[in-house]
């Protein structure tokens, strides 16, 4: 199988930025990482995204664009095109021309349990745009065979997997951890079959808490709770959710977890309690696995915050295994989202599958995607 070049574009549930990577790869088993970048989100453009979010609740078909998500949908787009030009024009990227771009869009709306889910993103602009063809809208086909529609990147999990660096290989089961706005697993066994599911709030509701109560984007490095404690009881009460006992496969929409429980605590005790219900919900996705993992690879912004680190590391020493972070493996964990999203385009392109039964619950291997071309 040939390989070629693609660019990954990511825009998560953090909802801070678009990452960018490089990534040449057969869609298969040869993947090798280049560049990566990062253009934030200014924070008036931020509030348009966070009014989107609200706006798309009333969604009930995913070609909807009600209010200024049309508008919103084009500046994310021109948005992103900015992003491309700007990658292109580094110098360790400017050699490596991509053949292709892999487009994830900002989700808005994500509801399993309806078959819908709505990622705001123009792939025929974004190909116009860049010169580039452009593969997008890669959750839905999943959601027609039955499938949740997320997580997306165990495929790409799973090619990481087979190539850790010494020290690292060959130790199974793994589990890679994307801590975002919303976390989400990926158990690899010694068969290197990957079981994958969202496991709970990530950084979403620690975003929330410190914004409306301190008026800050996020807990950078989590300075706000170092100056807090842990709540037990809230921390209990946001575990005793029927989601954490609900069966694999499945997935959270960024809204599912509201900040109704720890309503009455102060900005930093709130901040350390929200880090450690991040860290409890992902090692309580052990009930979800065919066993424990004797590795946990963190990736993600979740990964900077010292609290959830300290927490998982606890929390996995107590079912004896360990808890590195991407950078200890030789990965990038800022970039690994969108190093998955090229990696799929390129499995799209080859019409390879990018769900599974044990990742997303679809009826059977999947592809995926729409390819918008650029002339």
């Amino acid at each position: 199988m040939p390989v070629i070049s693609a660019v990954g574009l990511m825009s998560g549930t953090s909802m801070d930025g678009i990452d960018l990577a490089l990534v040449r790869s057969d869609g298969a088993d040869v993947v090798e990482r280049g560049a990566s970048h990062f253009v934030a989100y200014d924070a008036a453009f931020r509030r348009r995204l966070e009014d989107g979010l609200a706006t798309a609740q009333s969604i009930n078909r995913r070609d909807e664009r009600p209010g200024d998500l049309a508008a919103l949908e084009r500046d994310i787009t021109l948005r992103h095109a900015a992003a491309v030009r700007q990658f292109l024009a580094m110098p360790e990227v400017a050699s490596r021309t991509p053949q292709l771009i892999g487009f994830h869009g900002q989700t808005v709306l994500h509801r399993p349990e309806q078959a819908l889910t709505v990622q705001l993103g123009d792939g025929g602009l974004l190909a116009r745009e860049t010169g580039l063809p452009v593969v997008f809208d890669m959750r839905a086909n999943d959601m027609r065979h039955g499938g949740q529609g997320a997580p997306l990147v165990p495929a790409y999990h799973a090619a990481l997997a087979r190539s850790l660096p010494a020290g690292f290989a060959g130790a199974t089961p793994v589990c890679f951890v994307n801590i975002g706005g919303i976390s989400n697993v990926t158990w690899i066994g010694g068969d290197g079959a990957p079981v994958a599911f969202d496991s709970g709030p990530g950084n979403a509701l620690i975003d929330m808490w410190v914004q409306r109560e301190g008026g800050l984007p996020f807990d950078e490095n989590g300075q706000v709770a170092s100056e807090g404690g842990v709540v037990a009881r809230v921390v209990e009460q946001y575990l005793a959710s029927p989601f954490f006992d609900r069966a694999a496969p499945k997935s959270l929409d960024r809204l599912d977890f509201s900040l109704d429980l720890a309503a009455g605590l102060d900005l930093a005790d709130g901040a350390r309690t929200l880090a450690a219900v991040s860290a409890e919900a992902v090692l309580a996705a052990v009930r979800q696995m065919p066993e424990p993992p004797s590795l946990w690879i963190l990736c993600g912004g979740g990964r900077k915050n010292p609290h959830i680190v300290a927490d998982m590391a606890a929390g996995a020493a107590r079912q004896g295994a360990r808890v590195v972070l991407a950078e200890d493996v030789g990965l990038n964990g800022d970039a690994m989202e969108a190093e998955a999203w090229a990696y799929l385009a390129i499995r799209s392109r080859r019409g390879l599958p990018l769900t599974f039964p044990t990742t997303t619950g679809c009826d059977a291997p999947s592809t995926g995607g729409v390819l918008a071309e650029s002339g």
